[in-house]
Parts: C-alpha cells; sequence; structure tokens
C-alpha cells in the first residue's frame, strides 16, 4: 500500500459507496447499454479528447455503416473519413480501421489486455476501460476525470503531467480497483469526475464519497490536481475563398502524407490561389484546434485562369467527401449570407 493511500477499511467502503451512487445515478449513454466489445471500442476511441454530447450521434452513425470490425474493415478510406469528419483527430479513424483489418484476419476481437493494448492507436488507458468493460478484467482506467477524483480523495499532489506522476497514480488507481466489479467501477469513477468531481466548483454536498475525501475535508480541492501550466495559446487569422462555377466548388485536397487531416478536402487559401479576385465577405468565425485559436474570414471569390492544385467538385457530393471543419463552418456562412440576400430581393 501507498503512504497515502486509504485504509482497507475505508477502500471497501469507497468501492460500495462509489458502485452504489454509479447504478443509481449513472447517465444513460448508448454503449452503456451494450457489452459488444466492438462498441465499447469504438466509443472509447471517439471519447479520446472529445466530449460526451458530441459523440454521441457519430457513435450512432458511425455503428448504422460499420456495425462490426468486418464493415469497418472493408470500408473506403474515404467513406471512413466522411463518417468521421466533424470529430477531429482524424489519426483516430484510420488506427480504427488498421485494427479492425488485423481483427478480421484474426477472425475475432482480442480478449485479454495485452491483446487489446497492441492494437492500433490503443494505449494504456483504451485498453484497460475495453478490457474491464466488456470483459471484466482487473485493469484500472487512468483518465483525466479519474486522476481528479483520486488526487482529491487521497489529497495527492504529485503533477499529474509528470511522468513520475502518471506512474504513480497508475499504482494508486490500481490499488482502488473493485477486482470482481472492475468494468463499472471504471465507469463510476469516470462518471463521478465527468458529474460531480468537476474541475472547478466540484459538487462536494453531492458526492457519495465526500465523508472520504481528504481534500474536501481540508477544504482544498478547488487546488488540486496539481498540473503544469499549459502552452500558451497561438492566434492566426486566415482567410478563405468561396468559389463557384456551374454547380461546382473549387477545393483543394490535403496530400494523403500530410502531418494534419490526410485526404480531407478545404477551401483554397491566397497560397493556393494567389490572382484570385475578391468579392464579397460572407463571414467570420473561429476554430481552435489543440493550442491555436484561429480567426477565419469566408468571402466570395473568382478564379483565375491556373487553378494549381485546386479542383472543381460538384456540391452535390460535399456531403459524401471527407470535407474539413472549416470547409463545413464557411458553407453554412455562404449559405445564410445567401438566404439573406433572397430575403431583402
Amino acid at each position: 500500500m501507498t503512504d497515502c493511500a486509504l485504509s482497507p477499511r475505508e477502500t471497501k467502503q469507497f468501492r460500495s459507496d462509489l458502485l452504489r451512487w454509479f447504478a443509481a445515478y449513472q447517465r444513460s449513454l448508448p454503449w452503456r447499454e451494450t457489452s459488444d466489445p466492438y462498441c465499447i471500442w469504438v466509443s472509447e476511441i471517439m471519447l479520446q479528447q472529445t466530449r460526451v454530447a458530441a459523440v454521441i450521434p457519430y457513435y450512432q452513425r458511425f455503428l448504422e455503416r460499420f456495425p462490426d470490425f468486418r464493415a469497418l474493415a472493408a470500408a473506403s478510406e474515404s467513406e471512413l473519413l466522411a463518417h468521421w469528419s466533424g470529430l477531429g483527430y482524424y489519426y483516430r479513424a484510420r488506427n480504427m480501421q488498421q485494427a479492425a483489418r488485423l481483427m478480421s484476419k484474426r477472425g475475432m476481437f482480442p480478449s485479454t489486455y495485452e491483446e487489446i493494448r497492441h492494437l492500433p492507436g490503443v494505449g494504456d488507458y483504451t485498453a484497460a476501460a475495453v478490457s474491464s468493460i466488456a470483459f471484466n478484467l482487473p485493469y484500472a482506467a487512468l483518465d483525466g476525470n479519474v486522476l481528479r477524483v483520486l488526487s482529491r480523495v487521497l489529497d495527492e499532489r504529485t503533477n499529474i503531467a509528470s511522468t513520475i506522476g502518471r506512474r504513480r497514480f497508475s499504482t494508486l488507481a490500481q490499488e482502488m480497483l473493485d477486482g470482481k466489479h472492475p468494468g463499472a467501477f471504471n465507469q463510476a469513477m469516470m462518471e463521478l469526475g465527468a458529474t460531480i468531481c468537476l474541475p472547478k466548483n466540484p459538487h462536494c454536498l453531492l458526492c457519495p464519497v465526500a465523508k472520504l475525501c481528504r481534500a474536501a475535508s481540508n477544504g482544498v480541492a478547488n487546488e488540486l490536481p496539481v498540473k503544469a501550466v499549459r502552452a500558451a495559446i497561438v492566434a492566426e487569422r486566415r482567410t478563405v475563398f468561396w468559389i463557384e462555377k456551374n454547380g461546382n466548388l473549387l477545393l483543394w485536397q490535403r496530400p494523403s502524407n500530410a502531418r494534419l487531416m490526410p485526404g480531407f478536402w478545404e477551401l483554397p487559401e491566397a497560397v493556393h490561389l494567389p490572382d484570385a479576385t475578391l468579392g464579397a465577405k460572407l463571414g467570420a468565425f473561429r476554430h481552435g484546434i489543440t493550442f491555436h485559436s484561429y480567426s477565419f474570414e469566408v468571402w466570395e471569390a473568382t478564379a483565375p485562369e491556373a487553378i494549381g492544385e485546386c479542383q472543381w467538385v460538384p456540391l452535390t457530393q460535399l456531403t459524401s467527401i471527407p470535407a474539413s471543419t472549416i470547409l463545413k463552418k464557411s458553407q453554412r456562412h455562404f449559405l445564410c449570407a445567401k438566404a439573406a440576400v433572397s430575403s431583402r430581393s
């Protein structure tokens, strides 16, 4: 036992109180209605760095089109990316397809932690979550929510962003795990962090384990967890061109070996069409990616004779190609501007 862990009696009480609360108050989420490891795996990959509310409709549409790993393995990359478009971090989708193709060769979804851990795109957390929830294997899932709960319950002040911190919290999480109900316990810990033990102003009065929480007792819950200062946000202004002609839209496609979003279609900018003639401004919006904050302006434009690497794409195909979020947001501004002109005429 580590020096800051709960006593055996307290640990038993923690598990019991947490699981009782989870059974009564857990959110109704579609991936909690299945024991299919493929579906659970899909949800865990989608939930990486993405909010639950945003994932739900994507998860449901994704499984309608790719109900098992064989369907996912056989899909074209263009169709896969079109179904993922808007979720971001597109390497996740490509890794999923690589993993699905490995499963197709083996004829089954892997059923051990080690096998799941070796799938493309799967780390310690995802392997623990899938193996515990789908196969009831005793591996503690350690995500940001669980780190926050552990740091507060134990008043543990090791930096969660450090290598030493990750190792320490991994040990603590494994010690706290209910080995008889690992899947439910892991989900309960994540649920507690997502709904009660919030990053700011946690709902300690509603917490089922508040009486065992050292940070709550000491009045320091808002000081935890300890985390290194994040990198500064980089701001950048960008202008994209909306160029239509005979029912087609001028776009360019990111190369297949691009570092970000390979294969996705984008609106051109001045670097692609330096001789484009600007028309009316259609709108502006902000878009954030990791530590970058972009301010985009969308302008109608006329294409020069030489369009370089750009291509004319039928407007009717925009819903079936892997279109970037920037392209989708720009299209909404174009449609709004068009509707405003129609209403005035």
